[in-house]
């Protein structure tokens, strides 16, 4: 651990630099980790045609999303070729404490829901009734109005004809805990916390770079002025 040891007229303390930094450290690191994050599931999900399945995705930490707008898509799904207007379609969307139907995808009209009553508690996974061939492939989940720069996540669906399920189809409506986010190559990922580490060490060395100069400043100042003093009193005497 860096110190500094300083004299002023016999009275000496000791400066941590650590003391002094964690607290402001500890400031940054926590506002970052505080910022709900849009988590789905890293696991694809399996089943068979005709189940009801679960698509969970959710934010950690807990946010109530009762007032804010939720968006599942599938992001491959080819455009509706009988809509003139080429507009959004969703598989579900919920928008001022509501489900909106007329923007939904035709074929998961009355087939989706949200588990309202779990909003509250950030839980915003999409169950997906009697589910088909059809309805393999990747989902979105989203919250545009998120303040975080993780307002989505991906979940992959997977029907397989001869798939035997070995656990009940109804799956708990809480979505399943919080999971470190894997990159490309299995590992966790931590690319959001190397901003806030990077500025953390920055702010620790100036904060320290500064108490420094100022001490070594005070210490030559005082100096300075006991050279004055025994000059003075050498001419009286």
């Amino acid at each position: 651990m860096s110190t500094v040891n300083v004299d002023l007229d016999g009275l000496g303390f000791t400066f941590s630099l650590f003391t002094f930094s964690f607290p402001l450290a500890f400031l940054c690191w926590t506002s970052v980790e505080a910022q709900s994050r849009v988590i789905g599931s890293i696991q694809p999900i399996v089943a068979a045609p005709g189940d009801d399945v679960i698509l969970p995705c959710h934010l950690e930490p807990q946010l109530n999303v009762e007032s804010l707008t939720v968006e599942w898509s599938k992001p491959d799904l080819k455009p509706d070729p009988s809509d003139p207007l080429s507009r959004v379609r969703y598989v579900h969307l919920y928008r001022d404490r509501r489900e909106v139907v007329d923007m939904k995808v035709p074929s998961y009209i009355r087939r989706t829901q949200l588990f309202t009553d779990d909003l509250k508690n950030g839980n915003i996974s999409l169950r997906i009734i009697n589910v088909t061939l059809e309805d393999s492939g990747k989902y979105r989940c989203f919250i545009p109005k998120l303040r975080s720069n993780m307002k989505y996540s991906f979940v992959q669906l997977v029907i397989e004809p001869d798939y035997v399920q070995t656990w009940t189809t109804e799956m708990p409506l809480q979505t399943p805990g919080p999971k470190e986010e894997v990159d490309d190559t299995g590992q966790p990922s931590r690319s959001h916390l190397i901003p806030a580490v990077f500025f953390s060490v920055v702010l620790i060395l100036a904060v320290g770079g500064i108490a420094v100069c100022s001490i070594k400043s005070n210490l030559q100042k005082q100096q300075s002025s006991c050279k004055n003093l025994d000059f003075l009193l050498g001419k009286k005497t």
